[in-house]
């Protein structure tokens, strides 16, 4: 196993990270092909025994049991201080807005309860797993500094936004001396490239690590042609990221299966070591032993220059899809006041 620096943080982690979004009690989540906590417990042992120290969950995933199976799993296999736990945390509930809960209140209550369900008395990286357009700004960074000065979250980070908005981020935490973001968790993947666009270059020159999800396409870039599986069939959300553009994605998919035989390895180890390549630390799901066995031998993979080249020229441009296509219309409907007296936080 490969370990690397998390941005300009202080934490080693795995050039893998084990994504928890498959764990959970499915009568609870909007998934019905998570695992039972017993198979969850299989998986998070394995990953330990390949060396994988970082694990990624959040609190909205199968309704706070993915975060329980995580935590008592880590308990008994591990030692707290061994593993690089993160989790995430939603945008305010319209029923926290209706009661005048702050942004800074719903920032501690959904810490405490992350806390609760993990078994921990910190987590080392707490994520906004996007942004929220009906919050100011300040209370959600103010509320995340908070976190860190009490110990209960060592660093932060965020998911599914644009670069201007981890910048501006960023740049308010400079100005009132906050903890500023340290990694971003966007949607990259071969067969997705549009965060090349702005955000890898500008995290690039910020020392912000770049840790992907949908690192597989939802399984598309670790299958052949034609395969199929139960998350495959009955992921409608990763149907909807990916089956419109089906046949200009399968001309790469059918490139990575090609390397793959090519380097005796699995299609798996192929896309993730292409993440890799790029500098990024791959959030990786696994629902089989052999999908965290896969995502562990990728760390040891380089592919060439030629193969990298090879793997990206297929590649057209994408729209945007899922929880960024919101944003786009969220920004689109956001209105634009230019006054000089007017907060832009």
């Amino acid at each position: 196993m490969q370990y690397v620096k998390l941005g300009t943080s202080d934490l080693n982690v795995s050039g893998v990270c084990l994504g928890c979004m498959g764990f959970g009690d499915a009568a609870h989540g909007q998934h019905s092909w998570t695992l039972d906590e017993e198979s969850s417990r299989k998986i998070i042992r394995r990953a330990l025994e390949l060396g994988v120290n970082f694990f990624d969950t959040a609190i909205v995933y199968q309704n706070g049991t993915s975060e329980q199976y995580l935590g008592r799993a880590l308990r008994d296999f591990a030692r707290r201080e061994d593993v690089v736990v993160a989790t995430k945390f939603p945008v305010r509930a319209q029923e926290e807005i209706d009661a005048g809960i702050s942004g800074q209140e719903h920032v501690r209550r959904m810490l405490d309860q992350s806390l609760q369900n993990l078994g921990m008395d910190y987590v080392d990286l707490y994520i906004c797993h996007m942004w929220d357009y009906r919050t100011p700004l300040y209370e959600i960074m103010e509320g995340l500094n908070r976190a860190v000065k009490a110990g209960k979250a060592r660093y932060i980070g965020i998911s599914n936004c644009f670069a201007w908005q981890l910048c501006k981020a960023n740049e308010l935490a400079r100005r009132e001396g906050f903890a500023p973001f340290v990694s971003v968790q966007g949607h990259y993947n071969l067969i997705f490239r549009e965060e090349e666009r702005e955000m890898i270059p500008y995290c690039r020159e910020e020392g912000i690590a770049v840790t992907p999800y949908s690192a597989l396409a939802g399984g598309r870039l670790s299958k052949l042609p034609g395969e199929t599986s139960k998350r495959l069939e009955e992921d409608t959300y990763a149907k909807g990221k990916y089956d419109a553009t089906a046949m200009q994605d399968a001309r790469i998919i059918e490139r990575v299966a090609e390397l793959a035989r090519s380097h005796g390895v699995t299609m798996t180890e192929i896309s993730l070591a292409w993440l890799m390549g790029k500098g990024a630390i791959p959030v990786a799901g696994a629902t089989k032993l052999s999908h965290v066995e896969g995502a562990a031998g990728a760390t040891d993979l380089r592919l060439s220059a030629e193969e990298t080249a090879y793997l990206e020229a297929c590649y057209v441009p994408h729209r945007l899809v899922g929880v960024m296509a919101q944003n786009t219309q969220e920004t689109a409907n956001k209105p634009q006041v230019w006054s000089s007296n007017t907060p832009k936080i």
